[in-house]
């Protein structure tokens, strides 16, 4: 009996709804901070790495996650992970302490890792035809995009509903549900590289990124100048040109440089970059300004986010339509635009400005960074051989992850040290006692932005927190003007790189064999060398005659 023919269509659900669960999970935690605080004791550093800690888990790894598809194969690594992952949110979900509620995190982050890079590289392979895989790959983008706009809305309904636990353990009947139905839907027999890891590129790597978000996080409330700081951003120096070293001397490197040398490739990352970066500074800055500014709980806050969420989702089954018909440039261009506007107006709001006066610019947000994502991964999977497709969109995705992870990280920083900046001469302007201006200061300083509005006197509670919302508005504007700066030099760089549909990779296809082409490799050679033979032939008959 024949074997039947993969279902291609219901391994594209079930690979998008594992996506899913992994993209919410970037999102879907920040609006539970308050209900895990509650429960569980907790700094306000800690409760920041809830978030971070899973971003930067899987930003550090998606490298080798990518590369593990590659060499011990995309089914079986993407179900290793799927089961991991569901593995650790019932972790997340059961955790007494704020410490393995961080380590259930981590572990979250890291099996993500594996589940990002790995499903794109499935999709390439399902879908080989270019105008096919590009609707996949839209396909794809939209679960990525309802996500990351579902977290906040998820995440705030169900804290709110049943509690902070139950938003990891929606996540663990989802996963083995995927996980079920893939062991029958996804195709056996892909190919792979025969290569090797590189635990040494790996490491320098984790240290690089994890000593840069380490400062970035610290750097406030410890004091930029402090011991810790100063040598998390001095390891970090020592780190990366130590990780570029090796990877460019190493014989099978994780992240291989020559990829770059490819400029559709180099453009692509730059878009992926640049624009989770705008997307989650403007999500993180946006969420701490609903609940402490305009006062709105966690499920209110989610609600809110949804016109940025019907944007993502809508742009990226748009996003994939125009591909097919203009190629990626120009709605890459088109996308970094609209990212860059929306993130400028939220840099120009000021204290006042309520969510009637900005909601249009979620819609922008949402819209422009979907108009760049799907179609730059669609140019990236398109500029390299179906072998390397897990590699690449590994590098791919790691520059999305690190542009989350650095937006995050960034743009807290900033406005801590802008708000701390700002809020005593704001404070000064106001008929507060010394008594009442200290308690709102040393709340700020220790992160809490609500104090202002539950002082004893209701006068001195509103004086007190309009000084507060002057002095976040001047704090989130200049993460906010470099979100949107980056943005617009997303754009650029693709007016300027995305010029060949499809650049020469033969340098990657000959260096690094494949299983079950040994005798392909060794045929093409034997053909190429009798073209040769047969040119010089008749390079000498023409000199004859």
């Amino acid at each position: 009996m024949p074997p039947a023919r993969p279902r291609h269509g219901l391994s594209l659900i079930f690979l998008g709804l594992a996506v899913f669960v992994v993209y919410a999970g970037t999102t879907v935690a920040d609006v539970a901070l308050p209900g895990i605080r509650a429960e569980l004791p907790a700094s306000a550093t800690q409760l920041q790495w809830v978030v971070n800690v899973y971003i930067l888990a899987s930003a550090c790894l998606l490298l080798t996650g990518g590369a593990l598809g590659d060499i011990l194969g995309r089914k079986r690594v993407f179900l290793v992970g799927l089961a991991g992952f569901g593995g650790a949110s019932a972790v997340c979900a059961m955790a007494g302490s704020i410490e393995l509620l961080l380590v259930g995190r981590a572990v979250q982050g890291a099996f993500g890792s594996v589940l990002i890079p790995v499903s794109l590289a499935l999709v390439s392979a399902l879908f080989p035809d270019p105008a096919a895989r590009a609707r996949a790959i839209g396909v794809g983008a939209g679960f990525c995009g309802l996500a990351l706009g579902m977290g906040p809305v998820l995440g705030g309904l169900v804290a709110d509903a049943w509690g902070w636990r139950w938003i990891f353990w929606i996540d663990v009947p989802v996963a083995f549900a995927s996980l079920a139905a893939l062991v029958r839907t996804l195709p056996d027999g892909q190919p792979r590289l025969v290569r090797r890891l590189d635990p040494v590129g790996q490491g320098l790597f984790i240290v690089a990124v994890g000593a840069t978000v380490h400062g970035l996080v610290r750097g406030e409330a410890l004091g930029w100048g402090s011991l810790p700081v100063t040598g998390s951003f001095l390891l970090a120096a020592a780190a990366l040109p130590a990780f570029l070293y090796w990877e460019r001397r190493s014989p099978e490197p994780m992240l291989p440089l020559t990829l770059f040398r490819n400029p559709v490739f180099t453009a692509a990352c730059a878009v992926n970059l640049l624009s989770l970066f705008g997307l989650y500074a403007g999500m993180a800055l946006l969420g701490l300004r609903m609940y402490a500014v305009e006062g709105f709980g966690p499920a209110q806050t989610g609600v809110r986010f949804l016109v940025l969420n019907g944007a993502i989702t809508v742009a990226s089954y748009a996003a994939a339509v125009l591909v097919v018909r203009t190629g990626p440039k120009w709605p890459i261009v088109a996308g970094t635009g609209c990212s860059a506007v929306g993130l400028l107006g939220l840099a120009l709001l000021d204290g006042d400005a309520g969510y009637g006066d900005y909601w249009w610019l979620l819609i922008l947000m949402g819209t422009g960074v979907s108009l760049a994502g799907a179609p730059a991964t669609v140019a990236l999977l398109g500029a390299v051989p179906v072998t390397w497709a897990g590699t690449a969109s590994g590098v791919s995705n790691t520059f999305r992850q690190l542009g989350s992870a650095l937006g995050v990280a960034v743009s807290t920083a900033l406005l801590a040290g802008g708000v701390n900046g700002a809020l005593p001469e704001a404070l000064d302007r106001t008929p507060l006692t010394p008594a009442e201006r200290d308690r709102v200061l040393e709340a700020a300083a220790h992160g809490d932005l609500m104090a202002a509005a539950s002082l004893p006197d209701p006068a001195a509670a509103e004086h007190a927190a309009g000084a507060v919302h002057a002095a976040f508005a001047h704090g989130a504007a200049p993460p906010l003007l470099l979100s949107a700066t980056g943005a617009a030099l997303a754009g650029l760089l693709t007016l300027v790189l995305l010029r060949r549909p499809r650049p020469s990779t033969e340098d990657l296809t000959v260096r690094i064999p494949v299983e079950g082409e040994d005798e392909i490799a060794r045929l093409s050679r034997s053909f190429n060398a009798m073209t040769a033979a047969l040119a010089s032939s008749r390079d000498r008959q023409a000199q004859l005659i």
